[in-house]
């Protein structure tokens, strides 16, 4: 898989993520793993930086439930407004978190 074909794939599947859900950058990198051979959440959050902004963005947090730096306030109210699961400043994660079934 190209780096092209990655971010494609990580764009696509979070566009997937149900409203009122999230799932962390860790969680997006291993959904994706065993086909694309990187596992980096690092690299999750860098393609969400620099490609994310037409897809749900908000909906890809830390796996603590943090809000993407430097948009919290942008993506709480999103979130909220999806009656997504928050928690202090952050997502309740237990009652939040998605991960996608492998059949597509």
């Amino acid at each position: 898989m190209t780096p092209q074909e990655y971010v494609e794939e990580v764009l696509a599947l979070v566009e997937r993520i149900p409203p009122g859900r999230v799932m962390s950058y860790g969680a997006v990198a291993d959904a994706l793993a065993e086909t694309s051979g990187r596992a980096s959440a690092r690299l999750i959050g860098n393609i969400m930086s620099r490609h994310g902004s037409a897809v749900p963005w908000y909906r890809v947090v830390s796996s603590a439930g943090r809000l993407p730096p430097g948009h919290e306030t942008r993506a709480q109210a999103l979130l909220r407004a999806e009656g997504c699961p928050l928690k202090g400043d952050g997502v309740d994660m237990r009652a939040a978190a998605w991960y996608p079934d492998t059949s597509r």
